[in-house]
């Protein structure tokens, strides 16, 4: 008797494990399915069905990518873009031009004016040297237009002599503050110049 509870105990146990194989199998199958079919209508539409999954994150880690990522975002949104006219390699450049000359300059000295400020900056590489001769050709004409600030510009053998003065007293105490990158950063004429070049503009000679 004892045999025979065994026995049956063992089919049972049996008929469970090929029961939950079998369900195992059916539903694997159906999923491998499913994915292929999935993977096919992907395949098919790749640029319209992608999508990057969610993130916390809204900078993408480098202020160049993000002037790019954000121009390139305009120009996709407007459906009159030309593309024959776009040009982010010219954009590139400058935003080189741009990062040279706000890391590797060097401000030599520094010393109040009257009604603002003289300095004296250089290039620490060949590069930058470069990039702060064409910057130093464009932006005094938009610091007069923006500000109504003079920014005489003068090569020397030590480098580039500045001096920012204003007409109004009131502002040499600005000025001074502002000193070499606020000048350079003043006003809002970056970001139209950013777009006339990237739309195929030359906003400035130096370009």
């Amino acid at each position: 008797m004892k045999r025979l509870l065994n026995a049956r105990i063992a089919a049972g146990c049996l008929f469970m494990i090929a029961f939950c194989l079998t369900a195992w199998e059916k539903g694997s199958t159906a999923e491998t399915h499913s994915r292929a079919k999935a993977s096919s209508h992907h395949g098919s539409h790749p640029a319209e069905n992608f999508r990057n999954p969610p993130s916390p994150l809204t900078e993408p880690g480098n202020d160049v990518f993000g002037t790019v990522q954000e121009i390139i975002g305009r120009l996709e949104a407007d459906p009159g873009t030309d593309w024959t006219k776009v040009d982010m390699e010219a954009l590139r450049r400058h935003l080189i031009d741009m990062h040279n000359v706000a890391l590797h300059v060097e401000v030599v000295s520094r010393s109040p004016l009257e009604n603002g400020v003289g300095l004296v900056v250089r290039g620490v590489t060949p590069e930058a040297e470069a990039s702060l001769s064409r910057v130093l050709a464009a932006h005094p004409e938009q610091l007069k237009k923006e500000a109504g600030w003079t920014m005489a510009v003068k090569k020397t053998d030590s480098g580039y002599e500045l001096q920012v003065t204003g007409t109004d007293p009131k502002d040499a105490a600005k000025i001074r503050a502002l000193g070499y990158i606020g000048l350079l950063a003043y006003g809002n004429h970056h970001q139209p110049h950013h777009w006339a070049i990237a739309t195929g503009g030359r906003p400035h000679s130096h370009e």
